[in-house]
């Protein structure tokens, strides 16, 4: 299993170094020459937060979602989780691509076309894995903009091989650029005609649960560890986001990774292990779903409770997770224990 950390050492920015120790992996991401004060910052936009369906859900009348519909909830909606940095430029990449993409993109004027007939400043994106709220944003963007796409051979196999609908994104030579990673190999993010946005990714393996719209014949000829992944995404100046939406399980290599970010986004899909269980009365629980809940002593708030160098950020929950209600004990403990919970149109820089 790839990590992704490591020291940060001045080499060149578009240097990029591999390193063995053991059996595993660490990316390191090298700077020299130019002082790392005078490159710009990396620019993080949270264009969605809520886990696959929104917030409200368009069929769903849990408590969450009844009450924000009758305008006596007090919290916020939300649309499906996303996330788009850019290195200063100009140009921007996407963390995966949602459902709610275009509404996203007009919620958001840096994403907005800026000259010529068709110009977007959307320049790629990376995928970190193949569900449906993560990847069918893609079929949005098939209007023949230039784009470049990062992602492992297993996910570009199971849109490309797998699903003809995803061939409208390569209609035209030039349309659309793959390019494969490997889980814990760092790599460089770059736009459709090979340029280096000077922001570095690095993948880490999470899961081997792939969607259920992949057979299981197909299934056996992936990866299992290119199924569901981290990334670990470094600024020009060195600075790095974990962004962690799907986390089945927290490990102490997991912590160790997210004690060398500055910013971690993490999974808040569920409070509760057994939170649709009861609300539907069936189903699975949120770790069976690949999520580990925030509460419990083997949840996130209490496993990550020894975090102190990162910003911590929950990310990617779902309608039904109770800590939405911001007049409820479920939000009050987790912004008494450090944690923010995201929202639509957050931003900052690194």
């Amino acid at each position: 299993m790839g990590i992704c950390q490591g020291p940060r050492e001045r080499v060149a920015p578009d240097a990029f170094v591999r390193r063995q120790q053991g059996a595993r992996t660490k990316c390191v991401r090298r700077y020299i020459g130019k002082d790392a004060a005078t490159l710009l910052p990396m620019r993080v936009r949270i264009l969605g937060s809520a886990a696959g369906g929104g917030f409200p859900q368009w069929n769903c009348t849990c408590p969450n979602c009844r009450t924000l519909r009758a305008g006596t909830f007090q919290g916020k909606p939300r649309t499906q989780a996303q996330v788009a940095i850019s290195a200063g430029d100009g140009s921007w990449f996407l963390l995966g691509a949602s459902p709610d993409l275009r509404a996203q993109i007009e919620a958001t004027p840096e994403l907005h076309p800026r000259e010529g007939v068709r110009q977007s400043p959307i320049a790629g994106a990376v995928l970190a894995n193949a569900d449906v709220d993560h990847v069918l944003g893609l079929l949005l963007l098939r209007e023949l903009q230039p784009l470049r796409l990062h992602s492992t051979e297993s996910v570009r196999r199971i849109l490309l091989e797998g699903n003809s609908m995803f061939g409208m994104l390569q209609r035209a030579p030039g349309q659309l650029t793959w390019t494969d990673f490997k889980p814990g190999t760092r790599f460089a993010l770059l736009n459709a005609a090979g340029e280096d946005s000077g922001v570095g990714c690095c993948a880490r393996s999470l899961g081997t649960h792939y969607p259920a719209y992949v057979s299981p014949p197909n299934q056996s000829e992936l990866i299992a560890g290119e199924a569901s992944l981290g990334l670990i995404v470094e600024s020009p100046s060195g600075k790095r986001l974990a962004y962690m939406p799907a986390v089945p399980q927290v490990d102490d290599a997991l912590v160790a990774e997210f004690e060398s970010a500055d910013v971690l986004m993490f999974d808040g899909t569920f409070w509760s292990d057994e939170e649709l269980i009861r609300i539907q009365g069936g189903g699975a629980t949120a770790r069976q779903m690949g999520h580990v809940p925030v509460s419990s002593d083997e949840g996130s708030l209490s496993k990550l409770a020894q975090l102190r160098r990162p910003r911590k950020i929950y990310i990617h929950i779902n309608n039904s997770n109770p800590m939405l209600n911001e007049a409820g004990p479920e939000y009050r403990l987790v912004r008494e224990s450090g944690w923010e919970i995201a929202e639509d149109g957050w931003q900052f820089d690194l």
